[in-house]
This record gives C-alpha cells, structure tokens and sequence, in this order.
C-alpha cells in the first residue's frame, strides 16, 4: 500500500486522535478528541469552548494531531502525524460539518450531533502529514481528501 494509501486506512479506522495545543505562553496540552473528517480532508471534534485545549486555540492556533491504534504491539504499527491549524467550525459551515459528524456518530452506534449552547465545533486543517518509515523516521505524505 502506497503511504497515502496507509494514512487514510489508519483516520479510517480510528476513532480518536490525540490533539496537542499549546497557550500563549508555549505550556503544552495533550487531549485525545473523538473526530469526524470533512470531506476536504479537515478533522472536526466537539469540545465546550472553556475546555484547556479549546482555550490554547483560541491564543495560538498551531496544533500537533497523531492518530494510531493504541493497541498495537510495540515496534508493530504505525500512526499518521498532522501538523495543523484549528480553529471554532465558521458559522456558515457548522450545518454541513455538523452533518459529518453526525453520519461518522451514527455510523459508530451513535446518535447524530445536536449542538448545544455548552459545545462547539473545532476543525484542524492540516499543512503536512506524516507516516513513519522502517528507521523511525517521519515521511512527508500527500494530505487526506475523501
């Protein structure tokens, strides 16, 4: 399988990504997000807007995504690696993202995304993926689109 190939078939078949933000100040925050991708290839999770790593977007929009199988033996897999920049969903695109997310829910057994006034929707539009080769190192693939 070609590395585009690979990349997709792991945001394929995860349910979440770890989503790494930092504040203004650079103090570094890990938060595995469950995510949906668009269909330009952006990943959308739901988050309340007081939450650290919304907050951290807010001041500094630069974030980490890696996205593997955790169960996964040591030295056996693989993950994609994003460098992104996130940001709230635009008013004018929260009905058609709301409806990836909520066919990705109900795909997974769950019900479809109502929006409240206590959540909001965040995407990441990467600038770079990566995979890692057979020495460790990470390799530059082509961006995800569906």
């Amino acid at each position: 399988m070609d590395p585009a190939q690979t990349a997709r078939s792991i945001i394929d078949a995860n349910a979440y990504m770890t989503l790494a933000t930092a504040d203004a100040g650079g103090s570094p925050w890990a938060s595995p997000v469950w995510f949906a991708v668009a269909p330009d290839g952006a990943f959308i999770w739901l988050s309340k807007p007081g939450a650290r790593h919304s907050r951290n977007i807010a001041q500094r929009p630069e974030v980490g995504i890696a996205i593997f199988d955790s169960t996964q033996r040591p030295g056996t897999g693989t993950g994609v690696y994003a460098e992104a920049a996130a940001e709230l969903v635009p008013q004018d695109e929260i009905e058609a993202m709301t409806a990836v997310f909520s066919e990705r829910s109900i795909a997974h057994g769950l019900e479809p995304l109502r929006l409240t006034d206590r959540h909001r929707l965040y995407r990441a539009v990467a600038r770079q993926l990566y995979l890692l080769d057979d020495h460790d190192e990470r390799v530059p693939v082509a961006l995800y689109r569906q």
